[in-house]
């Protein structure tokens, strides 16, 4: 039989959920989850105005590991959906696909001049590229550029120029535009499989479960650290050592940004209800903004959730420092991240968004986060901190 070990679980986030959901299938763990919120999900949980159902932004799974899918449809029952994304040029007064699409580019004013553009790139310079700017520009042409890339992510990462951006790779939309062949084709992911929960509540009844496990929820926690080193944290006025460490918040809250704060971006979240019931063309669930305005997308949940309503629900974006939502992509946050995590003690794991310090870090990646950390306690083959790139393999 295996000793027994305690295991502390911060945040009740969607990492944080996941892996104790996983970990639950180890009867050898005493498993703690500590949340300072009064209830389980942060921003993945349904919450409700004026009847409709919404979440903090968007959160569609978008996967291509089926056991993944299968873990979550299991719990949740889920439901395979083909998002289409619009961005609006003001330019041009006209919505174009987002991912770029050629049938979209051949209506565009200046399509000759961009086709003489793509005609013109070279895979050496896009690998060349230093920053987001050059990336983009050796990657679609200066036109489609400063039309659609430019200005959204401008706003998007609170800077002056993309040229301050140092990290571009991991961009979901990628560099490559879609060549639809004008069969209609406007699906934003063809080769993944894009799902949202059956039921109007979304991911409540994944995160309902967790209190029914044997894991001990502390919610409202008021939670300190004792002894990093030695695991030792004090919950609600009791000091208990754990053996096994899964945190996912910020790794630079463990030390009293001793190497200086992690940057973030957060958002200003608007929802209004329009009087219509439907406000999107049929299969759009998104529509992005890479004009001169505040914010950078809305979304229309009634397209999630199939909520029934004579009016709609929709949710405006502005990027803003409210909040730790999206890491800052670039190589000095990202080696100072680094610093961090290299200071965590043996058996001590860093997860989701906020503890890998990854923007490319979402619900699947969480999920697969949690099956790995279940197999290296499983085999006891664990034998130092999780850095950011031991989860590489994990998340690509």
């Amino acid at each position: 039989m295996k000793k027994s070990k305690k295991v502390l679980i911060i945040g009740g986030g969607f990492a944080g959920c996941a892996t104790a959901y996983t970990l639950n299938e180890l009867n050898h763990l005493d498993v703690t989850l500590v949340e300072k919120g009064n209830q389980l999900g942060a921003g993945v949980r349904t919450q409700y105005y004026g009847g409709h159902p919404y979440t903090f932004g968007p959160r569609h799974i978008l996967t291509k590991n089926k056991e993944v899918y299968k873990f979550l449809n299991n719990i949740v029952p889920m439901r395979k959906i083909n998002t289409e994304f619009l961005s609006y040029v003001e330019d041009d007064n006209e919505f174009y696909s987002y991912p770029l699409n050629m049938d979209d580019v051949n209506k565009m004013p200046e399509k000759t001049k961009i086709q003489k553009q793509l005609e013109d790139r070279s895979l050496v310079k896009i690998k060349e590229s230093r920053n987001m700017e050059d990336y983009w520009i050796n990657s679609v042409g200066e036109v489609l550029y400063n039309k659609v890339i430019k200005k959204y992510n401008q706003k998007m990462w609170q800077v002056e120029s993309n040229k301050e951006i140092d990290t571009f790779h991991w961009s979901p939309k990628g560099a490559t535009i879609k060549d639809s062949s004008g069969k209609g084709d406007k699906r934003a992911w063809t080769e993944s499989i894009s799902a949202y929960p059956i039921k109007e509540n979304g991911y409540n009844d994944f995160f309902d479960q967790i209190p029914k496990l044997k894991t001990n929820i502390v919610l409202n926690s008021n939670f300190k650290i004792i002894d990093l080193d030695k695991k030792v944290f004090e919950i609600d006025g009791n000091k208990t050592k754990f053996d096994i460490v899964i945190s996912s918040i910020s790794p630079d809250s463990f030390f009293d940004n001793c190497f200086g704060e992690l940057g973030w971006i957060g958002r200003d979240f608007h929802k209004i209800v329009l009087p219509k019931e439907h406000i999107f063309p049929a299969n759009v669930y998104f529509l992005y903004y890479c004009n001169d305005e505040a914010f950078t997308r809305i979304v229309e949940y009634k397209k999630f959730t199939r909520h029934k309503s004579k009016n709609s629900l929709i949710g405006l974006e502005i990027p803003s420092k409210n909040g730790k939502h999206y890491p800052l992509p670039f190589v000095s946050e990202i080696e100072k991240s680094m610093k961090y995590i290299n200071l965590f003690p043996e058996w001590f794991f860093s997860i989701g968004r906020a503890g890998t310090y990854r923007y490319q870090c979402d619900i699947d990646d969480c999920i697969e986060q949690a099956f790995k950390i279940k197999e290296l306690i499983e085999k006891n083959e664990y034998d130092g901190p999780m850095p950011v790139k031991r989860w590489e393999n994990v998340n690509n």
